[in-house]
């Protein structure tokens, strides 16, 4: 399970490990992409017809059915790992969380003109990450690996397979 800021890398580089090797991998699901197909509405029209509250609770059900999957890389979204009882159920159901960690200023840079991530919506998106990291950093410090996510998309899902490796290993 990737967990990270938005911006992080956590869809580019879980599609891209999948990709590259799909020998390690059973499958791939992103969250986020998962519930917009499900709910057939996007992220924005979500929160702005159901709230934060609504969209966690459709996040909590696709990771549910994403964990009762074979082994495989899930990416949620940022504000996954700080919902109560999503860390525990998924160590319950034997995920390795991987946090791909990112400065806020390169996550930033990495989101573009993106307008799809309603919690950084308006003016300020450098602080809001700023905020957000700081928020939820002792969250994403659970984890059981932090990468670097600094690298290229190739760089960090290498250092991905490495990870896998050694957690697929007997």
């Amino acid at each position: 399970m990737l967990v990270g800021l938005p911006g992080s890398g956590k869809t580019t580089v879980g599609r891209l490990a999948f990709q590259r090797w799909p020998s390690l991998l059973a499958g791939w699901t992103d969250l986020d992409e998962q519930i917009v197909a499900e709910a057939g509405r996007s992220i924005p029209e979500i929160f702005a017809r159901a709230g934060e509250r609504g969209f966690r609770r459709l996040e909590r059900a696709a990771m549910d059915a994403a964990l009762a999957r074979a082994p495989h890389l899930i990416a949620p979204g940022g504000g996954w790992i700080a919902e109560p009882g999503n860390l525990a159920t998924a160590r319950a159901r034997h995920a390795v969380v991987v946090y791909l960690r990112v400065r806020p200023e390169q996550a930033d840079a990495r989101l573009g003109a993106a307008t799809d991530r309603p919690l950084l919506a308006g003016t300020g998106r450098l602080d809001r990450l700023s905020a957000l990291l700081e928020e939820r950093e002792s969250w994403y410090r659970q984890a059981e690996v932090e990468i670097d996510g600094s690298g290229t998309p190739e760089e960090v899902s290498e250092a991905l397979r490495e990870v896998i490796l050694t957690f697929a290993s007997p």
